[in-house]
């Protein structure tokens, strides 16, 4: 039996699950556009332990979301991560956070799952997956234009899942895509992931790991006037 606390920080969703070989048995998460994810991640990670009435050395291991997301969601996640894993000597296992956005969505076989997150102006970070989650082409920071995913909008209809769906709306139409754009990241999805990651014993370096930004972090500074 393995029992792992899943975080979720890379959007406005701050998530934390507990699973028990990969079943949920506590969610708390709270989707808030505020980005209170330093106020509120070590709570809702006692209140999840609390829901499973289980304590920090019932855990096994800490699963984060790695990226690509919001900079500082990711960095407050995977710090929070380590510092659990090195207090409570546990191994560390991150989950890409567009695997496990693309888990939200079922679609018939002959479909395909984006899961989009937005990135700056017309850009998203996207990767693509075929209706049984398989990885068909690695995730990207890419413009979104008219032709954006025609090699697989050309065999069937493409699920856009993610906070950048409806920027891809604008571009690329209604014909052959789909939108979920209510969809965010969550720990719920988590679960599964990490417990397959845990039983092959796939974990990190705790010491150096950092988080899957994709892009450099951008710090926008206002202007001096002449």
């Amino acid at each position: 039996m393995a029992t792992i606390l899943n975080l979720e920080t890379a959007t406005t969703n701050c998530s934390v699950s507990i699973g028990v070989d990969g079943k949920v048995v506590a969610l708390i998460e709270e989707n808030a556009a505020n980005y209170s994810h330093s106020e509120q991640l070590h709570i809702f990670i006692k209140e999840a332990l609390q829901e499973a009435s289980l304590s920090f050395l019932d855990i096994d291991a800490i699963a984060v979301s790695k990226g690509p997301g919001s900079y500082t969601g990711l960095r407050i996640g995977v710090s929070a991560a380590k510092g659990l894993c090195f207090s409570l000597d546990k191994p560390l296992i991150v989950i890409p956070t567009l695997e496990s956005l693309a888990q939200q969505v079922n679609v018939q076989p002959n479909e395909f799952i984006v899961p989009v997150l937005d990135a700056r102006r017309m850009e998203v970070y996207s990767c693509v997956f075929d209706a049984e989650y398989k990885e068909l082409r690695a995730t990207e920071a890419e413009i979104i234009d008219a032709n954006s995913f025609e090699r697989f909008s050309s065999k069937g209809i493409v699920h856009l899942v993610g906070n950048g769906a409806e920027k891809c709306r604008e571009e690329l139409g209604e014909i052959k895509f789909a939108y979920h754009q209510e969809k965010v990241p969550s720990a719920l999805q988590m679960a599964p992931l990490s417990f397959s990651r845990f039983e092959q014993q796939l974990f990190e370096d705790v010491a150096y790991f950092e988080p899957y930004y994709l892009k450099d972090f951008v710090l926008q500074t206002k202007k001096k006037k002449a």
